[in-house]
C-alpha cells in the first residue's frame, strides 16, 4: 500500500476502504452481527489493557489498520490458532491465517495396501 504500519495505523476507517480493492471494502460496509461481535470484543480488550489474545469464529472479518499488533485466535473447526496481525495482513480475512486442514505426511505402504506396492519389505 506505500504507507508504514504506523502510518497506516492512523488511519480512519474511512480512509482506510478508499485504499483497498472493491471486494474486502463491500464485506466490510455489509458487517453482520459477527463481526459486531467482533469488533466489540476487541474494543474491550483495549480498555482493559490486555496482552491475551482475543478468540473469534469469524473468520470472514476483514483485517483494518487498527488491528495491527493485536493477537487474535481464530477456530479452525477443532481448535483456535494464535497470531499476531502485522501490517502486511491488512485487507484480507482473519480465516486466511488460521488454516483448518493439516498437511498430510504419508509413510512407507503398509499390508494390502495396493498391488504395486505388496512386494516391498515390511518390518
Amino acid at each position: 500500500m506505500g504507507k508504514s504500519g504506523e502510518e497506516l495505523k492512523k488511519l480512519t476507517d474511512e480512509q482506510y476502504l478508499k485504499m483497498i480493492p472493491s471486494r474486502p471494502r463491500r464485506a466490510i460496509k455489509r458487517m453482520g452481527a459477527t463481526y459486531k461481535e467482533l469488533l466489540a470484543k476487541i474494543s474491550k480488550a483495549e480498555k482493559e489493557g490486555s496482552t491475551k489474545a482475543i478468540k473469534t469464529q469469524a473468520r470472514e472479518a476483514v483485517i483494518l489498520p487498527s488491528w495491527i499488533g493485536k493477537r487474535f485466535a481464530v477456530h479452525t473447526g477443532k481448535e483456535y490458532k494464535d497470531f499476531v496481525i502485522v501490517d502486511e495482513m491488512l485487507g484480507h480475512r482473519l480465516g486466511e491465517y488460521a488454516f483448518t486442514t493439516k498437511r498430510v505426511q504419508h509413510s512407507a505402504p503398509g499390508i494390502r495396501a495396493t498391488r504395486g506396492s505388496k512386494f516391498l519389505a515390511v518390518k
